[in-house]
C-alpha cells in the first residue's frame, strides 16, 4: 500500500514544483511596465511635443536635401493632420494602459483568457510596429543609409520604435510569459494532483 502512495507523492511534488516555477501571467511585471507605462509615455510626450513645436515635430520627421528648405510655417491641412496624429498615438498608449491594467486585475486567475485577449491587443500593435519602422526607412530614400544626416528625432524614432517592437515581438514568443501551449499542462495537472491529493485525506 504505501509503495504505491510514496511514487505518487513523488509525482505530485514534481508537478507542483513545475507549476510554481511556470509562468502565472500572461502581463507579468516586465511587460506591464514596457507596454502599460513606458508605451503610454512615449505616446503622450510624443502628442505633447508635437502641441507645443508642431513645425519642429512635422521637419524632423526625416532628412531635408540640400535644395529643399524645411517649413517655416505649416499649411493648415497639414498642422491638423499631424496633431491628429499625435493624438491617435497618444490614444494607443493610453489604451494599453487601461486594457492592460484590467485584464491584470480581472483575469489574474485565468491566464489562458489573458493571453488570448493580449495577443488581440499586440497582433496589430506589433503590426503596425513593422509598418512604422518599413515607412520611415521608405521615406529616407537615398539617405537611408546616410547616418550622418540623420536628426536627432529620427534617431529616436527609430531606437523608440525597436525598444517597443521587440519586446512586443518577445511576448508573442512567449518569453517570460504564461503561454497556454506550454504551461497549461501543468497548471491543469497539478489542479488534479492538488485534488487527488485531497482526495486521499
Amino acid at each position: 500500500m504505501h509503495r504505491h502512495i510514496i511514487p505518487l507523492q513523488c509525482a505530485n511534488d514534481n508537478q507542483k514544483h513545475r507549476s510554481t516555477m511556470a509562468p502565472k501571467s500572461a502581463i507579468p511585471d516586465f511587460y506591464y511596465f514596457c507596454f502599460g507605462a513606458y508605451e503610454p509615455f512615449l505616446t503622450i510626450v510624443g502628442f505633447l511635443g508635437a502641441l507645443v513645436d508642431p513645425i519642429n515635430a512635422h521637419n524632423a520627421q526625416a532628412p531635408w536635401l540640400s535644395d529643399e528648405l524645411p517649413y517655416r510655417e505649416l499649411p493648415t491641412a497639414t498642422l491638423v493632420t499631424l496633431i491628429q496624429l499625435a493624438h491617435v498615438c497618444a490614444l494607443v498608449g493610453i489604451i494599453n494602459l487601461f486594457v492592460l491594467s484590467a485584464i491584470r486585475k480581472h483575469l489574474k486567475d485565468s491566464p489562458a483568457l489573458q493571453e488570448k485577449i493580449v495577443f488581440s491587443l499586440f497582433t496589430p500593435l506589433l503590426m503596425g510596429d513593422i509598418f512604422h519602422l518599413a515607412v520611415t526607412f521608405w521615406a529616407l530614400g537615398d539617405q537611408k543609409f546616410n547616418f550622418s544626416s540623420w536628426s536627432p528625432m529620427l534617431w529616436t524614432t527609430i531606437i523608440l520604435g525597436l525598444t517597443l517592437m521587440i519586446p512586443r515581438i518577445c511576448w508573442h514568443l512567449g518569453v517570460g510569459r504564461y503561454t497556454d501551449s506550454r504551461d497549461g499542462a501543468f497548471r491543469k495537472s497539478a489542479g488534479v494532483a492538488a485534488n487527488s491529493g485531497i482526495q486521499e485525506k
